[in-house]
């Protein structure tokens, strides 16, 4: 009988390829609109802390002008954003290369959300509840019971819950609180 992680694994290559194959055509409408926006390249690269610290190359669509530091996802409100990055960051539409992490291995569909190498409190607090010997994931627990401002400490605190409840149900749970996060969503403008 295949494990627990086996069975995920293979879930998140087959719905990461699906993904991929019947979003391309959005994929590519994205990218180019990037494109003509200011030249630059569409796909943003930023190097995240995966699982057991190992870092990998993360992928999203540009938000951002070409020049914009590297800075922790609670930083970006104070950072320029393009006028296309403001739409594709509303509606998440800048996550959809995070696919290719999946297929790639480097994340997967469920799992804490992968640090950037400088947030080292939220790290070592990972590598003491257990929660960084799990690959990242595009959602989590701690984002599916987010609030504005919430501390490195409580989102830590709803890592280590899911690396204590990891399983097939708690998954699907965290998976339908983010479709229904996602439905729910008021625009914002």
């Amino acid at each position: 009988m295949m494990n627990y992680y086996t069975v995920k694994r293979l879930f998140d290559i087959i719905l990461s390829i699906i993904l991929l194959i019947c979003l391309s055509p959005i994929f590519l409408i994205i990218a180019f609109i990037i494109r003509i926006q200011d030249g630059g390249p569409s796909i943003f690269r930023q190097e995240r802390i995966g699982k057991k610290g190992v870092v990998f190359r993360f992928y999203k669509f540009r938000s951002m002008p070409l020049s914009t530091p590297s800075v922790e996802s609670k930083e970006t409100k104070k950072l320029q954003i393009t006028p296309f990055g403001k739409f594709i960051r509303r509606t998440n539409l800048d996550e959809l290369p995070q696919f290719y992490n999946v297929l790639r291995g480097d994340m997967s569909f469920i799992g804490p959300r992968p640090p950037i190498p400088s947030q080292t409190e939220l790290i070592e607090m990972r590598r003491m509840n257990g929660a960084l010997q799990l690959s990242p994931g595009l959602s989590g627990w701690a984002q599916v019971n987010s609030f504005d401002g919430m501390s490195v400490s409580d989102k830590a605190k709803f890592d280590g819950e899911y690396a204590i409840k990891i399983s097939f149900g708690f998954e699907f749970l965290i998976l339908l609180k983010t479709i229904l996060y996602f439905t729910k969503k008021p625009p914002t403008y």
